[in-house]
């Protein structure tokens, strides 16, 4: 049985996200890889035709996670109007970040004028980490620590994309060193904040009912990354996280009752075409509910997730009563599904 989170006492009182200004086309990529790509005999449109993204934004210059998180953050604040003296605590979960010491939370703590009585820490999960954060959050609330609590995520790929196109654009270039530097071509940018409050302070929050967890750590080495590179076992990541998937879609099932019907929608973790037909499948979920993000912004990390969510509220496409599952995996290999009443 699978770790499992339940609350009765948390709601989701508000999100925001902040997509990244300047747009790269994957056939922009493609055409600072022609020579490598006609040497390894990779016909042109690989990228759009394998991964399904057509495009993926990127920061100004001299943009950090740091100020990605907080323009999401500030975002937030203002859409919900919450007083900052109210927050009790602020979890930044980038995977991207400013620096190794101090952490990113404290920087956007301090960007967003948050009171000093509010703990601030980074939560580093790889892709998961948002929905930890919300774990976490939701967890100090529901003990009645604090009444507010703030997660962001600002994620910038325009580095580590940079520096695999330079490495791939290299005449020492290797099939092998195109295939393990693959996925991260497909990276994106953008940033998302979520205000998590006890349930009688957000008359109009949407109910956080909880978290199920699983871990497959034998896979630590299937995906490995640094500021300026990132290496994947892509066809092997993807085996061991649907079976991971699967478990936990299990235990989900037994928790909370779910089944592809009673689902209004399902917001996964999007790296790829591929990767998002293989997840729906393997779990039985309805593909016509499950809105999809990574054709026009790539894989987004942990902000990804609740971009999308973020952005189908924003276009009203979600009910009240609605039943929302957030399905998420992290390299690691670590997996974590969570029920939200809208």
């Amino acid at each position: 049985m699978a770790r499992s989170q339940q609350f009765s006492n948390v709601v989701v009182a508000g999100m925001a996200h902040v997509d990244a200004p300047h747009v790269v086309t994957s056939e922009e990529i493609e055409l600072r890889l022609t020579d490598t790509m006609r040497r390894l005999g990779m016909p042109a449109g690989t990228l759009t035709g394998l991964a399904g993204i057509t495009e993926r934004r990127y920061w100004d210059d001299g943009t950090r996670p740091s100020d990605a998180a907080a323009m999401a953050g500030g975002k937030l604040l203002a859409d919900t109007g919450i007083d900052r003296r109210d927050i009790g605590a602020l979890i930044n979960t980038s995977v991207d970040r400013d620096w190794l010491e101090p952490s990113t939370a404290c920087i956007v703590h301090h960007k967003l004028g948050l009171p000093p009585e509010a703990l601030n820490f980074d939560v580093g999960n790889a892709c998961l980490g948002f929905i930890n954060g919300m774990a976490l959050t939701a967890a100090m609330i529901e003990r009645g620590d604090i009444d507010h609590g703030i997660v962001v995520d600002g994620e910038s790929a325009r580095f580590v994309v940079e520096s695999t196109i330079a490495r791939l654009a290299d005449p020492s270039c290797d099939r092998d060193l195109f295939r393990a530097s693959y996925a991260t071509l497909t990276l994106g940018s953008g940033a998302a904040a979520m205000l998590l409050s006890r349930r009688d302070l957000a008359e109009d929050g949407h109910p956080f009912h909880g978290v199920v967890s699983r871990a497959a750590t034998e896979h630590h080495e299937l995906c490995q990354g640094q500021p300026d590179d990132m290496r994947t076992d892509a066809t092997g990541l993807l085996t061991a996280g649907l079976a991971l998937a699967k478990d936990t879609w299990r235990d989900a099932v037994e928790v909370f009752g779910w089944n592809a019907d009673n689902l209004a929608a399902s917001f996964i973790h999007q790296v790829s075409r591929a990767h998002t037909r293989s997840v729906t499948a393997a779990l039985g979920l309805r593909q016509e509910r499950i809105p999809l993000l990574y054709p026009s912004y790539g894989n987004i990390g942990p902000a990804g997730l609740i971009i999308t969510w973020s952005k189908e509220a924003d276009a009203g496409r979600l009910t009240p009563g609605d039943r929302l599952g957030l399905l998420g995996i992290g390299s690691g290999l670590n997996c974590a599904m969570a029920e939200v009443r809208w």
